[in-house]
């Protein structure tokens, strides 16, 4: 009796079976299995095109596919070729979209002196390594810091048909106030003034197309923050804090804030987690531990990993060149990488969500 001949509808039939891990939806059905070809009875090749890059969860579903491809005859294996499609966020009323920008991140903090900045530099180039089209607009009106972190305090911005053309450093875009003001000279502004500035760096800046546009927030709730989320459509705000109390007490605070304004909050990370001694290799919780994870826990928002306190992150920040750049195979560098790649799936989760007419939690 003469074996049935795998045709590519068997082959769709048992990959409907198989469902975005973060979306909980049929990839057949969310149109993220394309290019199915019969290569030979034992290969199926396809392309998986994700809705970031920066997919935490590649090996999953390649696993999920070659296990649903078993149950054919033959037991044939993928030949997967990964593609992305970064998903936008969904236009709100009264709110502009930024010319080319497809998600508005915002990294904050409820306090100073957290590593807001260097998080937030250091998760965009995380981004960007894994394959997202990046940008920074530092919007610390009192602190600019980011320009001095990626090594660009003396680059030059200048002015093509009307619009700002910003920065680049190791792939990313870069906007910042450090570029217009004197090194030593506080930025003493009013409210107007403030609000005034972020919109110009928003709309009067040539960002070309983006996949994400991290904001680099000042600390605490102010009148930039209540700016971005009247003005422009945000997809979301990460919040950064270190373990101790007064620290996670202020990180609430600005948790609730975003919340009042609308603001969904993608996730929360905890720096200067922990220490590692670099002799011999002894943690050491000098803030204590995990109180970031518990405050997300108990305000059922995402936790997206922990940073460890190390001399290599402030001395990569010191001559402009992060980390990530410095040391791109390290177990630091990896950290931040994790902490993009979850960050760039709570984006795809929510805009899924905002398509899907599916209503965000609120807390």
């Amino acid at each position: 009796m003469a074996v049935k001949q795998l045709t590519e509808d068997d082959v769709l039939a048992v990959l409907s079976t198989v469902k975005d891990p973060e979306l909980h939806r049929g990839m057949v059905e969310l149109k993220m299995i394309r290019d199915l070809r019969i290569v030979d009875p034992q290969t199926i090749g396809l392309t998986v095109v994700l809705t970031t890059p920066a997919c935490p969860l590649k090996n999953k579903i390649h696993d999920d596919i070659d296990a649903a491809l078993a149950t054919l005859p033959g037991s044939p294996r993928a030949q997967i070729k990964w593609d992305a499609q970064v998903s936008r966020t969904g236009g709100i009323p009264d709110k502009q979209q930024v010319p080319g920008v497809k998600n508005i991140v915002s990294v904050g903090a409820g306090k100073g002196g957290v590593g807001k900045s260097t998080c937030a530099v250091n998760i965009a180039i995380g981004l960007s390594q894994l394959g997202a089209r990046t940008g920074i607009l530092d919007a610390d009106v009192y602190g600019p810091n980011d320009h001095i972190l990626l090594g660009a305090e003396h680059e030059k911005v200048f002015a093509e048909n009307d619009k700002m053309v910003p920065a680049q450093r190791y792939g990313i875009k870069l906007i910042s106030l450090g570029f217009f003001i004197e090194a030593d000279k506080p930025a003493i502004w009013r409210g107007p003034m403030l609000s005034g500035t972020v919109k110009q760096f928003l709309f009067d800046v040539n960002w070309g197309e983006l996949d994400y546009l991290v904001v680099d927030l000042p600390p605490g709730t102010g009148d930039v923050q209540l700016t971005l989320s009247q003005s422009i459509p945000m997809t979301g705000a990460v919040v950064v804090s270190t373990p101790q109390d007064v620290s996670t007490a202020d990180v609430g605070r600005a948790i609730q804030m975003f919340n009042t304004l609308k603001v969904p909050n993608l996730g929360l990370v905890e720096n200067m987690s922990y220490f590692l001694c670099p002799h011999c290799g002894e943690r050491t919780e000098i803030f204590g531990h995990g109180g970031a994870r518990a405050l997300a826990e108990r305000m059922q928002i995402p936790f997206l990993g922990e940073i460890p306190l190390d001399a290599r992150i402030r001395e990569g920040g010191g001559p402009g060149v992060p980390i990530m750049i410095s040391q791109p195979d390290s177990p630091l560098a990896a950290v931040y990488r994790d902490v993009a790649s979850h960050l760039a799936a709570q984006v795809s989760i929510r805009n899924f969500k905002q398509a899907s007419f599916i209503p965000l939690r609120t807390v």
